[in-house]
């Protein structure tokens, strides 16, 4: 029982067989058979284990924007396996895998992509911790689209001129990657997780603040800058970095060496300074000459936006523009920091069974099933 709620709990299995799975494009999936774990959420919602619905391109895909966001400092100590950079290095850890940005090689979706991080990630970074993977639910980021409509607005342009152009090829290879996907992780014994009406972001943020009372460390396997707001001792991230070829660990120390700021003011740099990515607009767009040197110096002396703005409200805080800014607009970074926020109140309850040693018995089979599978699509486009 949950909260006085049954719990109907079954077996994650599947019955894809990659080795009947055609080369791509003309792949034939048999339809897989994923039991799930569903809590009685408002709204129907559940926590579902399915087929992945494919998002537009993602906030952030392994193509260097992790990279760039931390000013192309070089990470090379301590970025594999147990070595992630800083001390406590003994306590567990659990893994949360952003599953949606590894699935794309920058705008394309790509199971080349995928089956490179994933391999080097089962291999090099998570071991046999627990890993659990989410996905992004449809519908998600709607509450932040009634708030801020150009809220990834170009994506969903995007996403819209693909289907227009091909829908039913595109559904198609949509769900043919999403059945080869969720195979691979099944058989890797990986958990997942998929919330329908919430973006994934949020789903780990909830699971992470659920999870560190029970002594883990958290680590956020994803190249969505989106997370830094999540940093601390307790939390890290590992992202993939083309460049190198390789994970690497974004840790407390590696975010205080960039910004020489404490992360829990990161959420209201963002807010001031906006995210170009998820189409949320800085201050800048409405004050020239506000920008991120400005916001970081007055965020150290004030701590956080509201604290900021609410001294602005009654007293000089900086030059005449940054003061008039911070009047005249404090509704509008207000907005941008409700639409940034990550939440922490997804109701999706964090289960005993996903936080055991991961079983990687199988990995080497799994993955030499994907790469096969791709190496005979390989072929197949060739000699077309």
């Amino acid at each position: 029982m949950i909260m006085g709620l049954k719990l109907v709990e079954v077996a994650v299995t599947t019955t894809v067989n990659l080795h009947a799975i055609q080369p791509f494009p003309s792949v034939s999936v048999q339809s897989a058979h994923l039991h799930c774990i569903k809590f009685p959420l408002k709204r129907t919602s559940e926590v579902r284990a399915l087929l992945i619905s494919e998002s537009p391109p993602p906030r952030s895909s392994p193509s260097g924007t992790f990279r760039r966001t931390v000013g192309r400092q070089s990470l090379v100590k301590g970025e594999i396996g147990n070595n992630s950079g800083d001390k406590g290095t003994n306590r567990k850890r659990v893994f949360f895998l952003d599953v949606n940005p590894l699935c794309y090689d920058g705008s394309t979706p790509s199971l080349d992509a995928f089956g490179h991080w994933i391999s080097l990630f089962f291999s090099q970074v998570s071991l046999t911790d627990p890993v659990i993977a989410v996905f992004d639910g449809e519908g998600g980021g709607e509450h932040r689209r009634r708030l801020l409509p150009s809220y990834k607005e170009h994506r969903r342009r995007f996403l819209a001129d693909r289907l227009s152009v091909t829908s039913q090829k595109h559904a198609k290879d949509r769900a043919e990657r999403a059945q080869v996907v969720i195979h691979v992780l099944s058989k890797c014994n990986v958990p997942i997780v998929k919330v329908e009406g919430q973006e994934a972001d949020d789903v780990v943020a909830t699971l992470a603040e659920q999870v560190r009372p029970r002594g883990y460390r958290v680590v956020i396997a994803s190249p969505d800058k989106d997370f830094k707001q999540l940093i601390s001792e307790d939390v890290q991230i590992v992202c993939p970095i083309t460049e190198l070829k390789r994970w690497s660990f974004y840790t407390l120390k590696h975010y205080l060496a960039q910004y020489n700021c404490d992360p829990c003011s990161d959420l209201s740099y963002r807010s001031i300074v906006g995210d170009e990515v998820d189409g949320v607009p800085g201050i800048q767009s409405v004050a020239p000459g506000f920008g991120r040197k400005t916001a970081l110096k007055l965020l150290k002396r004030h701590g956080s936006l509201e604290n900021l703005l609410n001294a602005a409200a009654v007293r000089t805080v900086g030059k005449q523009y940054v003061q008039d800014a911070l009047v005249e607009h404090s509704d509008y970074l207000r907005r941008n920091y409700q639409v940034l926020a990550l939440r922490r109140d997804v109701k999706v309850h964090l289960q005993d069974e996903w936080l055991v040693q991961r079983d990687r018995c199988h990995d080497s089979a799994a993955l030499a099933d994907l790469f096969n599978l791709l190496g005979q699509r390989k072929r197949l486009l060739t000699r077309k």
